[in-house]
């Protein structure tokens, strides 16, 4: 239990080790216990983490507890996502590793922000939007569809036209993520494309719940492909209704 106030550097401290902690659901509510706003800043720093693993558990944490601001005080929760925003702006001056999945996430969890924020979320996999052109960036940010594409896919099914053609990218991370989408939302018109990628043999590491699993293009194209097939109408019981 934390007493007193903590500087930042201590607030820091504290978040690492609480997210480097095999225990991640304990972790989570001493992590929860500190105060939000500052925890929130904290998180930021580590969206730039070098370690994956602690980055993938700042980007979970983070969902989490701008839902619970957004819950409050919807304004404070419109500052952290365009402080996100800003991240991805050319004249931030940075590149914004990590923005766009940590938003992904946190539409994820909350409705409201959800329904405010989709198109400019989708905006960024738009080529004649907000575009990111930079492969890593791409990765993170179709990490954050899918995590959406999980939870309200009837938010994402409309940015199908510019998801497609992640399927075809040079970035293996970027297939892979790509396919696996198309999976979730059951988009029969990327059929041609995940029949080429089962044959892809490339890894990519996937941010799961609390921790990094390692995949392979292949694998994520044919679970996708069963998906699409067992969402496909029973067409021999159809045609017994007109017998």
């Amino acid at each position: 239990m934390v007493k007193g106030k903590l500087s930042g550097r201590e607030l820091k401290k504290l978040a690492l080790d609480l997210l480097s902690r095999k225990d991640y659901q304990k972790a989570l509510i001493e992590l929860f216990r500190l105060p939000p706003g500052q925890l929130v800043n904290t998180l930021f720093s580590f969206l730039y983490h070098t370690d994956e693993y602690i980055r993938c558990r700042a980007i979970t944490a983070m969902g989490s507890i701008v839902a619970e601001i957004a819950d409050k005080d919807m304004e404070k929760a419109r500052v952290i996502m365009r402080r996100l925003m800003w991240n991805l702006n050319d004249e931030s001056g940075g590149i914004g590793w990590g923005s766009p999945e940590a938003m992904g996430e946190i539409l994820a969890r909350h409705a409201g922000l959800a329904e405010e924020y989709r198109h400019v979320f989708i905006s960024y996999a738009r080529k004649d939007g907000n575009y990111l052109e930079h492969e890593i960036l791409q990765r993170d940010l179709l990490r954050g569809v899918g995590r959406l594409s999980q939870v309200r896919p009837e938010f994402v099914k409309e940015a199908v036209p510019y998801l497609i053609p992640y399927l075809k990218s040079e970035d293996a991370g970027v297939r892979g993520l790509a396919a696996w989408i198309m999976g979730l939302l059951k988009i029969e018109e990327s059929r041609p494309h995940l029949e080429k990628l089962t044959g892809d043999g490339s890894e990519l590491r996937m941010c799961s719940g609390a921790g990094i699993v390692t995949t392979r293009v292949k694998d994520l194209a044919e679970e996708a492909f069963e998906k699409l097939n067992r969402s496909m109408p029973n067409r021999g019981n159809e045609l017994l209704r007109y017998i």
